[in-house]
């Protein structure tokens, strides 16, 4: 069974930086995507950016691209997501997720694991 920890958010300042983490156990995730999805108050749970494990290719949301980065370390079975230039509209609880598959999508109904999140606030 797949097990997923995030850790590594809080509260910063706009302009400010954190970097998420995602340990993930339970199996080989070699044909697995994993994502991070966020979900504010009040509204839907959004796709912010994938990874392929195999391959380490990636997709972000254009709301986060060219701000945040997915990533993955192997030896560690760890997804990361490296946030810089936050914003106050940054602000969700951020979740990791895997799919057994290789393709990448957007949807969080196709992802069938989810870790317990994490808070991220950004203050003006």
């Amino acid at each position: 069974q797949v097990h997923l920890v995030e850790s590594g958010g809080g509260l910063v300042q706009a302009g400010e930086s954190l970097k998420l983490s995602c340990a993930a156990s339970g199996r080989t995730f070699i044909n697995y995507v994993m994502g991070w999805f966020r979900q504010a108050p009040g509204k839907e749970r959004e796709f912010v950016a994938g990874i392929r494990w195999s391959a380490g290719s990636t997709f972000h949301a254009d709301s986060v691209k060219g701000r945040f980065t997915i990533s993955r370390d192997n030896a560690k079975n760890t997804v990361y997501l490296q946030m810089n230039s936050l914003k106050p509209e940054d602000t969700a609880v951020y979740y990791c997720a895997a799919r057994p598959s290789t393709a990448i999508v957007l949807s969080s109904n196709a992802y069938d694991s989810w870790g317990q999140g994490t808070q991220v606030t950004v203050s003006s």
